[in-house]
């Protein structure tokens, strides 16, 4: 394993994070725990120092089987992140209650690293100074509740900014961006502001969801043929000292090995002139056939209609990578169509990447049905 300098916290962090909001299920849905704290204890084993979770992974199972998974001894081996859920904080309390239900789920005393989660302008304005939530984390930290300030963040560079801006307690953020997402949310400019800051960077949905692990071919085609593509897409971030460390969230056992050997391989500055070039290259032919920029999180669901809101933006993904037949295919195994969106948008406000859903969905049905 490869470690990193963590912003200016005078820690090493492992290149790779273990993220725990896509663990291991089972065919009814459920976390897979055995297999859990398998593959987590056996990162950990192989150098990851640096875990990942969060209020509603897992509709809130992810923290309790982190809590397992850290038992017998693998708590001390790690620095462990949780979020505080900001839209859940309805009165003065609140901000203690939910950090202390944390604590208990992950069975310990302390968070190193606490972020408060998914933050934009709403929650900024709205939780975030209206209830003085960086005082209350440096409380937190002082009572040994915490060790490290931090938020995660979706929203514009702008209010990126803003927010970086707004305290120098800030140890770390935590924002989207991988070779597709240059300009979009925080983007490399973000990146480099927060750095200068002297802010740990952490990297979220490298992979876009999942979805630069499975290009079309006409993309594939313009990297070179030396590494595979979720290689590419992890190396492309590795390459740059702004990042501290970057999370995947790894949900089978072979994922673990395949990232643990590419995090082995990871080092600033890294990459060929050729593989340098080849990015801008796959980002513009990616950037023409992918029709939603979806990362399958699904802070959108549950849908009131019963809509199965990633799956059909799924399909739809597949309409611009492969054609309509494609498409049509994994449309047909949805229970409930797109034409039972009523345009509630209720899911519109969960987005982290600000998708107009409900015209989403109406386009949809043009093209499928």
């Amino acid at each position: 394993m490869q470690y990193r300098k963590f912003g200016n916290t005078g820690l090493e962090v492992s290149a790779l994070g273990f993220g725990c909001m896509r663990l291991p299920v089972l065919e009814d849905g459920s976390v897979d725990e055995k297999e859990t704290v398998r593959i987590i204890r056996h990162a950990i084993d192989e150098g990851v120092n640096y875990v990942d979770t969060a209020y509603p992974y897992h509709k809130g199972v992810s923290e309790l089987v982190v809590g397992k998974a850290l038992r017998d001894g693998y708590r001390e081996k790690i620095f462990l992140a949780d979020k505080c859920p900001v839209w859940l904080l309805k009165e003065e309390g609140d901000f203690d209650k939910y950090l202390d239900e944390q604590l208990e789920k992950l069975q310990t005393d302390h968070i190193d690293f606490y972020l408060l989660h998914a933050l934009n302008r709403d929650r900024f304005e709205n939780q975030v100074k209206a209830f003085g939530l960086v005082d209350k984390m440096k409380a937190a930290r002082e009572a040994g509740k915490i060790r490290y300030l931090g938020f995660s963040f979706h929203d514009d560079l702008n209010m990126f900014k803003e927010i970086v801006d707004y305290t120098e307690d800030w140890d770390f953020c935590q924002i989207q961006y991988n070779y597709i997402n240059l300009e979009e949310q925080a983007g490399t400019e973000g990146l480099r502001y927060a750095a200068h800051k002297g802010l740990a960077v952490v990297i979220m949905e490298p992979l876009l969801g999942g979805r630069l692990a499975n290009l079309s071919d006409h993309v594939a085609a313009k990297f070179p043929d030396n590494k595979t593509v979720v290689e590419h897409a992890l190396d492309f971030l590795w390459d740059k000292e702004e990042v501290s460390l970057l999370l995947s969230g790894m949900s089978a056992a072979r994922q673990v090995e395949d990232n643990l050997a590419y995090a082995g391989r990871s080092h600033v500055g890294m990459l060929t002139d050729e593989e340098r070039a080849a990015y801008g290259a796959a980002k513009k032919i990616y950037d023409s056939m992918s029709m939603v920029s979806c990362t399958a999180c699904a802070y959108c669901m549950p849908c009131p209609f019963g809509l199965d809101i990633p799956e059909i933006f799924k399909a739809y993904n597949v309409f611009g990578l492969r054609g309509k037949n494609g498409a049509k295919a994994e449309y047909e195994k949805l229970e409930v169509k797109a034409d039972q969106c009523q345009s509630c948008r209720h899911c519109e406000k969960e987005c982290p990447q600000h998708i107009k859903i409900s015209q989403v969905m109406r386009d949809v049905v043009k093209i499928m049905e």
